[in-house]
């Protein structure tokens, strides 16, 4: 894959990294993305241009606000740095095809999402609503451009069939998991089901793993109970992108132990990834 290629993409992700941190502060408060422009949440200070550089901006000034010196939240850099690796690493696994566009659409609102569940335990609807609708369009757009409609199919089906499943969990057991984690596994269940309905299984599967493990982690530590309400939407995003990044592998593994002779890959697996 032309490096120049994942570079620029990496670099893009920075970009999309600094706007999720406008969405992840303003949209669970329920202000506007788009105005005003950038400010020092502490003392309302616009911020520059020179200041508003990915990264780069926040190691210049110190990890502080220039105008009131107030400390600038790690959470910034981290979603920043996080999406430009993201998506370098996407530009790599699935290369100037079709598909990468709805890849990246996904993963941006997944970590907006993780943020915003990680900060204060909710899933905005005016996060989760866009990501879907723009997710599917760029699958709509890439099953016109391929001829994969079947693909298609297969996400629309298993986002149904996601959120059924997740829905019913809800209304069996509310305290477990909230509406929002509902709506979350439609949205997970569109993205994947593009790859396989075992795609999603795996990004369900290691997500809820990952939240059980940490969970039983913090309870055996005693710095939480089982009435601890945790941001069980952000395990899932994780869950998903490692599903983006790795599911080929686990799922060529899982079907050749159920078929010791099949070989190849499945039919609805694209992309350049080993």
């Amino acid at each position: 894959m032309p490096s120049v290629f994942v570079l620029m993409t990496g670099l893009l992700g920075l970009a999309v990294g600094s706007f999720l941190n406008v969405a992840v502060s303003r949209v669970p408060a329920g202000r506007s993305v788009l105005r005003p422009r950038s400010a020092c949440p502490r003392c309302a200070a616009p911020i520059a241009a020179r200041d508003n550089i990915p990264l780069v901006s926040w190691v210049l000034l110190g990890r502080r606000c220039r105008a009131c010196r107030v400390p600038i939240p790690a959470r910034y850099p981290l979603v920043e740095a996080l999406t430009g690796v993201l998506f370098a690493t996407e530009a790599l696994r699935f290369g100037p095809s079709e598909v990468l566009p709805a890849a990246l659409v996904l993963t941006a609102g997944l970590l907006a999402l993780a943020a915003c569940d990680a900060e204060h335990l909710l899933l905005p609807n005016r996060l989760l609503y866009p990501t879907l609708a723009l997710t599917a369009a760029c699958l709509l757009a890439a099953a016109a451009a391929t001829g994969q409609w079947p693909s298609f199919g297969a996400a629309a089906a298993c986002g149904i069939g996601a959120f059924a499943v997740f829905f019913a969990l809800h209304r069996t057991r509310p305290a477990w998991l909230g509406f929002g984690d509902v709506r979350l596994a439609g949205l997970l269940g569109a993205g994947l089901g593009w790859f396989g309905p075992l795609h999603l299984i795996f990004g369900v599967l290691s997500g809820s793993a990952a939240g059980l493990v940490v969970g039983a982690g913090l309870m055996a530590t005693g710095r939480a109970t089982r009435r601890t309400r945790l941001p069980f939407g952000v395990f899932l995003a994780a869950g998903a992108i490692a599903a983006l990044l790795v599911g080929d592998p686990v799922v060529r593994w899982y079907e050749g132990v159920l078929d010791p002779c099949a070989t190849g890959a499945p039919p609805y697996i694209t992309g350049p990834w080993p």
